[in-house]
Formats: structure tokens, C-alpha cells, sequence
């Protein structure tokens, strides 16, 4: 009778021990699809920066830091060159259509 009692008693400690093994197995199941998903983001962002490395490469092979500055910045001054001059030229049309208006009224 004692040898059933202690295969049991020793059966229901396997048991428990199993069970205790297989929800740990489901704990790192988990923790490796969340590590895989964290990968795949990582892959993604990597593919990204590939992408932005190859695009500066090209860049640089267009033209330099220094020359897209200079260029910027040329871009900048026509830029305000243009709206001087249609101001300059708003002004001398609104002078000469008030010259023309004061010669027909004489």
C-alpha cells in the first residue's frame, strides 16, 4: 500500500512539474513572437536607412553639402530679386498710368 501511496504522491509531483515546465514554454513562446516582431521592425527601419544611405550616396555624386548650401541659398537671393523687381515694376506702371492720366486731363 505504501509503494502505490508513494508512486502517487511521486506521480502528481511529475505532473505539477510538467505542467509548470509547459507554461513556461508558452512564457517564452510569447517573448520569442514579441523578439520577432521587434526584429522585423528593426529590418524594416534597417531597409529604410539602406535606402537613405544609397539616396545620399547619389547625392553626393550630384553634388556636395556645400553646393546644395550654395545653391539654396542662390535660390534664396532670386527669390528675392523677383519680388523686388515686380515691385519696381508695379511702382514705374502705377507712376506711368498717373503720367498718362495727368496728360489727358491737361
Amino acid at each position: 500500500m505504501s509503494d502505490a501511496n508513494g508512486w502517487e504522491t511521486y506521480s502528481k509531483l511529475v505532473l505539477q512539474q510538467l505542467e509548470t515546465m509547459s507554461s513556461g514554454i508558452e512564457s517564452l513562446r510569447t517573448e520569442l513572437q514579441d523578439v520577432k516582431g521587434q526584429l522585423t521592425e528593426l529590418k524594416a527601419k534597417e531597409d529604410r536607412v539602406q535606402d537613405i544611405k544609397a539616396w545620399k550616396e547619389k547625392m553626393d555624386d550630384v553634388a556636395s553639402p556645400s553646393q546644395v548650401k550654395a545653391a539654396l541659398q542662390e535660390i534664396e537671393e532670386l527669390k528675392e530679386f523677383k519680388t523686388k523687381s515686380v515691385t519696381i515694376f508695379m511702382v514705374i506702371q502705377a507712376l506711368m498710368a498717373s503720367a498718362l492720366a495727368l496728360t489727358n486731363m491737361m
